[in-house]
């Protein structure tokens, strides 16, 4: 069995390109930097929209870097691999620790459509009445009611803003009219951000947004020619369930061989991830002997 060569798929610009003026020097006044996210949020529209983009795996993706990110405003030593094992590797009922519950419930949130009531039932008990007003009345650009609800969030627990950075990220997506959370302010804003209010907030999650969009189409630039391998190698695939395990990694951030049910075994498996290594379709994450998880 042969494989198109990576370079075949390394020299073709998939995805466009942003311009480089939106992320260039330092604006400071609200207005410019309100510009250039909304700059940025109209090229990432773009692209979202792209057919060979595997969406559903960017946004698996950005919500490991997202819950990394909030793991770390926490002040939490758990990094990516950390998250991936606690996810990976936790049996059904049990815990999967503080740091990945937060990975579990950004995993959650870019699943399932934006929606309202979803919202709604993800709110902090004592900011929800808040909340609830900023989004029912529907007002205002979608970074400044992100920004609202953040702030909101973030009030009502000041320790703990991963459950006001998702909001925030969700109300934006809602805000623009997406299907699903696409996780960036949790990416671009930084500890301190964390800490500001009113109109320096909101000039905080523009100048965030306008990072996050520059990295969000890094990984979605990456995953697609990434993907346009693991598909072009598909169609040779002959075990049994290969169909299946091959959407899943298009899917998940990481797949353990264990997840790969539609295979015959757990030895199948693992002969299939290494074959899809070999084939350069996906990687091996860990590089442990045992315990592996294997990715796009």
């Amino acid at each position: 069995m042969s494989a198109p060569p990576a370079a075949a798929f390394d020299k073709v610009d998939i995805l466009p390109r942003l311009p480089r003026w939106i992320t260039s020097g330092r604006p400071e006044t609200l207005e410019d930097v309100a510009f250039r996210s909304g700059a940025a949020l109209s090229h990432l529209h773009l692209v979202l929209g792209q057919g060979k983009l595997p969406q559903t795996l960017l946004r698996a993706r950005l919500a490991l870097r997202a819950a990394e990110a909030c793991v770390t405003h926490q002040g939490r030593v758990e990094r990516a691999g950390d998250l991936r094992d606690a996810v990976a590797f936790v049996q059904p009922g049990d815990p999967a620790g503080p740091a990945g519950e937060v990975y579990l419930s950004w995993c959650r949130a870019v699943a399932r459509p934006v929606s309202a009531p979803a919202l709604h039932r993800a709110m902090p008990a004592v900011a929800a009445a808040r909340i609830a007003e900023i989004l029912e009345a529907g007002q205002g650009a979608p970074v400044a009611r992100a920004a609202a609800v953040l702030q909101a969030g973030l009030a009502d627990a000041p320790r703990a803003p991963a459950t006001g950075l998702l909001l925030a990220d969700a109300a934006l997506a809602q805000a623009l009219g997406w299907s699903h959370v696409t996780p960036l302010l949790a990416l671009g804003l930084k500890r301190g951000d964390l800490r500001q209010t009113g109109v320096d907030l909101r000039r905080a999650c523009h100048r965030a947004i306008a990072a996050a969009v520059a990295e969000a189409l890094r990984v979605a630039a990456d995953l697609t020619r990434r993907a346009a391998r693991l598909r072009a190698v598909a169609p040779k695939l002959r075990a049994r369930g290969a169909a299946e395990a091959v959407a899943l990694f298009l899917a998940r951030d990481a797949v353990a061989p264990g997840a790969l049910t539609s295979l015959r075994s757990d030895r199948a498996a693992r002969r299939f991830c290494d074959r899809l290594v070999a084939l350069g379709a996906v990687r091996e994450l860990t590089g442990r002997d045992t315990f592996r998880l294997y990715g796009v």
